[in-house]
């Protein structure tokens, strides 16, 4: 059952991307981070509440709801936001293919923190991973860069690199691993899907409304998801939602390495809609198929040896 959610998870999310790519055109200040997340946290709750009334209310375990708060601050707080910085920086596409730096990060945590010994298949995985995301840069930098929002400006050098969302996509990837992590902790004092992931949205929008009392952009992404209507960051949001309730359940279900390989072919199901269903602008270079295709390589490796 874990495998089939986690193929879900790997479709919504794959919506997710070119559908965020598409609203972010429209939108004038708002990236759809925030609308995304109020998603989460309303479908949470409904589908919470209906399981609850046909099954019964489940106890509450303090440590497990801490590690659901932890798992929502770094995945659909950190990891969400960052990502949809990153897909409007440098589209659908690319911004996909550098969140294949997920099982590279999952590695260096579990080494780090878990003292794992590092093996040589993992070793090449992860050099594969990593080759994938130098090619992103090397190939923005050569002077083919990716997809820019209406009206910005090409830029090159240094500046394309922090600009282009380079430095938001391995965040998000590295907040999306260390977030997997604390919520399957999570799932085994409390192996329950739908109210980890409500704890988690609940967590994520009271820190992105703190936030937001601080800092313009974010103040500026709430206020227009009250004030304008973006059908197409509507649909990101519940997308994104579904996604990250799907791959909640499939947690409980299934390790994390399995999950993880089913969704790592999610940039190739992101490229199938950006360029055949969506028709999208995203620059789909052989550079890019390439860096993609070492990206899922080395997490396939990473993931089985």
């Amino acid at each position: 059952m874990g495998i089939w959610f986690a193929i879900f998870a790997m479709l919504f999310f794959s919506t997710a991307n070119v559908t965020i790519g598409r609203g972010g055109k429209r939108a004038k200040n708002s990236n759809g981070a925030f609308i995304s997340i109020l998603i989460t946290v309303l479908l949470s709750c409904l589908i919470w509440v209906l399981l609850s009334l046909q099954s019964g209310w489940p106890a509450i375990n303090l440590i497990a709801s801490a590690w659901f708060a932890l798992a929502g601050l770094l995945t659909i707080f950190v990891g969400r936001v960052f990502l949809y910085s990153s897909i409007h920086m440098l589209g659908s596409i690319r911004a996909s293919a550098i969140k294949r730096l997920n099982p590279f990060f999952s590695v260096l945590l579990a080494v780090l923190l878990l003292g794992e010994t590092v093996t040589g298949s993992m070793m090449l995985g992860m050099v594969l991973i990593f080759s994938s995301f130098a090619l992103l840069i090397t190939h923005s930098l050569n002077g083919k860069p990716a997809e820019l929002p209406s009206g910005a400006a090409p830029q090159s050098g240094f500046k394309t690199l922090l600009n282009l969302g380079y430095l938001y996509g391995p965040i998000s990837a590295f907040a999306y691993a260390a977030g997997y992590v604390a919520r399957k902790q999570g799932l085994i004092l409390l192996p329950d899907a739908v109210l980890g992931s409500l704890i988690g949205s609940l967590v994520a929008a009271l820190v992105y409304l703190v936030t937001a009392l601080f800092i313009g952009k974010y103040r500026s992404d709430v206020r227009d998801t009250f004030s304008q209507v973006n059908p197409w960051l509507l649909a990101a949001g519940i997308f994104s939602s579904l996604g990250q309730i799907s791959y909640f359940v499939a947690l409980k279900y299934s390790p994390i390495s399995q999950i993880a390989l089913v969704t790592s072919m999610e940039v190739f199901v992101t490229m199938f809609l950006s360029v055949i269903v969506f028709r999208n602008k995203d620059i789909l270079t052989s550079e890019v198929m390439l860096a993609a295709l070492l990206g899922t390589t080395g997490a396939v490796i990473v993931i089985l040896f």
